[in-house]
């Protein structure tokens, strides 16, 4: 069995040989409608991975108040509503007054996203981010110490120059030192650096790992501009706990706010969860969009192997009928066939994934994503080719056996 099942393949790649030209097409139809679902796929996961690390770092018992929700809808270019900023009285009346059980809160605001880090005679370029924070940050936000420690309370209330760096300062201006315990200087300020953060990469072009993180009261006597956007963090320790803790805040700051009871809240909450689900209904949308694409692709390149096994048939009649009179069964003959168009399949399939992975890598490469196999992708393209080849082999493999042995020794 296994000896005539090689034979067969043995046939079809001289088959395969003798038409080359034809063969090469119809596998690079098969290969494109492949790349594209294997491309896509790849490309959707480094997207879909790189985002859920991000923000499942915060934590599934993590919420946030800020500005605005994820979602905001726009009519025209501008948002709907406009929302007022999240001011620094806005954060205190919220601490003083919010007291649900087993819950840390933390704030923090963006200083600046262009500063000029400096150490000794070294300095950076101008584009350090400068992040204001108190002692919860870390925790709440899922950012871990590399070395060092992280900002306490007597930091935060005595306002010491103490920092917390990332990990890119290693690279580019302490090459050559331990940071720790030297001393930095942001906008003539001089800062102590007691900690180094882990490293977390980039997305969409932001870096992650040049920030410098500074006691919260320090940075608002260096960044004074106008209405600056706080964030409130809010970590419960009990998940269980998590819908009590978000109710309470929501009151808590509408009384914050003063609205009554009938208007509508001027603030967003945010769930790390709740983003992660509407990133997966995203990518969801753009998985089914490759699978289109490529159904429509593969649909085509179906054809084109009919159409080239149909040809292989008509120029091997001679051949076909010359086995017959031999002794071949019909079945041998139809088999034959079909081995010969699943291996063209399997060729074309072999092709579009690898330029699926390169695709996908090479996205994820260029924008700093987080690559991994589309298994999945990959599993299920190599089942479609065989169920494309057998239904495309079908009719030509039916035709061929069928042939009667007379007439196609005649043939000319």
């Amino acid at each position: 069995m296994f000896s005539l099942f090689r034979e067969n393949v043995r046939i079809a790649l001289d088959s395969i040989r003798t038409q080359l030209l034809r063969t090469i097409l119809t596998i690079i139809i098969i290969g494109i409608g492949i790349w594209a679902l294997v491309g896509i796929l790849s490309a959707v996961k480094a997207l879909e991975n790189t985002i859920s690390s991000d923000f499942s770092s915060m934590g599934s018992n993590t919420f946030n108040i800020q500005r605005y929700e994820f979602t905001v809808q726009r009519q025209g270019g501008e948002r709907e509503k406009i929302n007022p900023v999240i001011a620094y009285n806005d954060v205190r009346e919220f601490i003083d007054t919010y007291s649900f059980p087993f819950t840390k809160t933390s704030v923090s605001f963006m200083g600046t996203a262009g500063a000029e880090v400096k150490f000794e005679n070294e300095k950076t370029d101008p584009e350090v981010q400068v992040l204001g924070i108190n002692e919860n940050y870390l925790d709440n936000t899922g950012t871990k110490i590399e070395q060092g420690r992280n900002l306490n309370i007597f930091d935060i209330e005595n306002n010491n120059k103490v920092c917390i760096i990332g990990s890119d300062f290693l690279k580019n201006l302490f090459t050559n030192d331990d940071p720790l315990n030297k001393t930095i200087s942001i906008r003539g300020v001089k800062f102590k650096v007691v900690g180094i953060l882990e490293s977390k990469g980039a997305t969409f072009g932001n870096n992650q790992d040049l920030k410098v993180l500074i006691p919260i009261q320090v940075a608002r006597g260096i960044f004074t501009q106008p209405n600056i956007d706080y964030t409130i963090s809010i970590k419960v320790d009990d998940k269980e706990m998590m819908q009590g803790a978000q109710d309470a805040a929501i009151v808590t700051f509408r009384n914050v706010r003063g609205l009554n009871p009938i208007e509508k809240s001027n603030f967003g909450i945010e769930r790390s969860d709740d983003l992660i689900n509407r990133i997966a209904t995203i990518t969801g949308y753009l998985e089914v969009a490759a699978w289109i694409i490529s159904i429509i692709t593969i649909l085509g390149s179906s054809i084109a192997l009919m159409n080239i096994m149909l040809v292989s048939v008509t120029e091997r009649t001679r051949e076909i009928g010359v086995r017959k009179a031999l002794g071949a069964k019909s079945s041998t003959i139809s088999t034959q066939f079909f081995i010969e168009t699943i291996v063209i399949g399997q060729f074309g399939s072999i092709l579009g994934i690898i330029l699926g992975i390169l695709t996908g890598f090479g996205f994820a490469k260029a924008l700093d994503f987080e690559f991994s196999l589309p298994w999945s992708a990959m599993i299920w393209a190599t089942i479609i080719t065989f169920i494309v080849a057998v239904i495309a082999g079908s009719y030509p493999a039916a035709k061929a056996a069928k042939l009667d042995p007379v007439e196609s020794l005649r043939y000319e």
